[in-house]
């Protein structure tokens, strides 16, 4: 298959065209990826069972596995789902557009392959431009996982995309890197009590803010209980080489290098501003200062590692506040190995 890329960032003449091309394809049942504010998607028409298959297709993506439904509006969000409690008005306008998923149940319009036969599904307002634009020119639902072969890091730029998906799906729309960089927090409103399914671009105590009481899907902090949240039901966003994860501080990590360099290893390293700057190693990435710079900057890392060949990928554990939760959530799916 051929995929066409179109360049989003430029003239806004170019912009339009490029929105109207993607939107056609979407509406015609092809899968076309697409830039948000968290990671770039692979879109197709909610509604069109065929059309969600090429997602499944493209992406090597377990059939049992939900997808998220991407749309322009709190009105189109609202004729997707059956019922809707009072607090959830109250984050859709404290947090929408942004990387917010809501839980809510289902009134069928969506195809059975978007919600897995669930009764449920999850709808979400995307924050970024191109990607409104887009759901507006295409007037329909799209259910969109990241833009991604299955389990591998998810992509923050159309190059990420096209390396992976490059005649699998009909059309890339480029519209430069992600910001967040991390996938959108998942929510469950089918409950009195708001239920956290994943952690993401939103943290629960921005949440509490708004609504009070939060829950947190047990299955995060139980490996025994399984999540129950799209995206999280298998192993996701592997590098193709070995990730540790290392507690403490730079002198550990250092340790932890050492030991495995002197094994005739290739380490590359991966940590904040502070501790990179003290580590030795074949190949370092910094992640910036703060944990958003750090949540930014967290896929296209594990991404480089694959480019440059090392055996043993070795990063620094960081702290379960704020966006950290959602760090962390994905290291730690990532991660082969965990030392504390």
């Amino acid at each position: 298959m051929e995929t066409k890329r179109w360049f989003a960032i430029d003239k806004l003449q170019d912009k339009q065209e490029a929105i109207q091309a993607a939107a056609a394809l979407l509406k015609a049942g092809e899968a076309v990826a697409f830039p948000t504010e968290t990671v770039y998607g692979l879109g197709a028409d909610a509604t069109n069972e065929l059309a969600v298959n090429k997602i499944f297709e493209a992406k090597g993506r377990p059939q049992d596995n939900p997808l998220i439904v991407h749309v322009a509006t709190a009105q189109q969000l609202k004729e997707l789902v059956s019922e809707i409690p009072p607090y959830v008005d109250k984050l859709l306008e404290a947090f929408t557009p942004g990387p917010l998923t809501f839980v809510l149940p289902s009134n069928g319009r969506c195809a059975d392959n978007v919600t897995a036969g669930l009764d449920s599904v999850g709808v979400r307002i995307p924050d970024h431009p191109a990607a409104l634009s887009l759901l507006k020119q295409a007037a329909v639902p799209v259910a969109a996982p990241s833009a991604n072969l299955s389990g591998k890091p998810s992509p923050t730029s159309a190059d990420h995309v096209w390396a992976d998906l490059q005649g699998r799906i009909a059309g890339v729309l480029d519209g430069g890197a992600t910001g967040v960089g991390v996938e959108s927090t998942v929510l469950d409103c089918t409950q009195p009590i708001p239920i956290i399914l994943r952690p993401g671009g939103i943290a629960i105590e921005q949440l509490e803010q708004v609504v009070g009481t939060v829950m947190v899907d047990p299955g995060l902090a139980n490996e025994h209980e399984r999540p129950r949240s799209p995206g999280m039901k298998y192993r996701h966003y592997s590098p193709d080489a070995p990730l540790w994860l290392v507690k403490g501080s730079a002198d550990k990590l250092q340790q932890v290098v050492y030991k495995e360099s002197q094994k005739g290893q290739r380490v590359g390293v991966m940590a904040a501003s502070g501790t990179i700057a003290r580590i030795e190693a074949d190949l370092k990435k910094d992640l910036g200062a703060s944990l958003e710079s750090v949540a930014t900057a967290l896929y296209d890392a594990l991404r480089m590692f694959n480019s440059q060949h090392v055996d043993l990928i070795i990063c620094e554990a960081f702290s379960e506040e704020g966006i950290g939760q959602a760090v962390m959530n994905r290291l730690k799916k990532a991660a082969s190995h965990y030392i504390e």
